[in-house]
């Protein structure tokens, strides 16, 4: 079967968020699933595979880690909507069934995909004891993003601070179920960005993730309440780096950029 890597939230080569993408005719056992993962061995591979006409999707969609199965993955959906709508397999807007109900992808002329998530729900939260000394930084507030995303937001004080982290990650996995999400405002807004993100995830395997579509749909909410515009850009300055436009519209954020493939093979295994 054909499997293709490409670089999400980016429109070139090398740099945005790589995920595996494999077309299937059905999901096989899970252990299969989980090893092509681990072999490909990026923050996420995505198996997609057409569902019957007439129901409530088009294709049912699956992600995992090299470690595990997760509930919702951004970069991966956007990958798999790329490789639909390149090779022919898909036209139009896409409805996917998953694990965090039916999200949607929508191309448009400029190349640019918009997904359709759930807005993930923000509650204050105390600041963990040892997070500051596990991250390396002085958080100045701290929220959860509930079950569905599993993380802990926390803002620094300026944009160096959230660049210049090398958290612990074997300590950091202690203070959230998946991960934290680092964020502060951008110095200068006329670089393109409104804010910027920097996400760790190891207890999912990712010591730190490269561009995370999950994660701006609590990034979303959270500045676009600071900064009083529901159409924000976010950079998440990870060494491959990436940008998500987010616009939030209640209890959906819509996510928007491009993918590329770099890589198209054949998988024997």
């Amino acid at each position: 079967m054909r499997i293709r890597i490409v670089d999400a939230f980016t429109d070139r080569p090398f740099t945005g968020n790589p995920a595996g993408v494999l077309l299937l005719d059905a999901f096989p056992e899970d252990d299969w699933l989980q090893s092509v993962a681990r072999e490909v061995n990026h923050a996420e591979t995505a198996f997609t595979h057409r569902l019957p006409d007439g129901g409530g999707a088009d294709w049912a969609l699956r992600w995992f880690t090299p470690a595990t199965e997760v509930a919702l993955c951004g970069h991966a959906t956007l990958a798999t909507a790329h490789v639909l709508h390149t090779t022919g397999a898909h036209e139009g807007p896409v409805r996917f069934t998953t694990r965090s109900g039916v999200l949607s992808a929508e191309p448009h002329e400029d190349g640019s995909i918009t997904l359709d998530f759930p807005t993930a729900p923000l509650t204050r939260a105390e600041i963990p004891e040892g997070l500051a000394d596990a991250l390396g930084a002085e958080p100045l507030t701290a929220f959860d993003t509930g079950p569905a995303i599993g993380d802990l937001i926390v803002e620094l004080a300026d944009e160096k601070s959230v660049l210049d982290l090398a958290p612990d990650p074997r300590t950091l996995g202690l203070h959230s179920a998946r991960g934290v999400i680092a964020t502060a405002r951008a110095e200068d807004p006329s670089r393109g960005y409104d804010f910027v993100s920097r996400c760790f995830f190891p207890n999912v395997g990712i010591d730190e993730d490269h561009v995370t579509g999950s994660a701006h749909t609590a990034l979303a909410p959270y500045w676009s309440e600071r900064l009083g515009r529901p159409d924000l850009v976010g950079l998440q300055a990870s060494p491959r780096s990436g940008r998500v436009r987010t616009a939030l519209r209640g209890d959906r954020t819509l996510l928007t950029g491009r993918a590329v493939t770099v890589i198209e093979g054949e998988l024997l295994g």
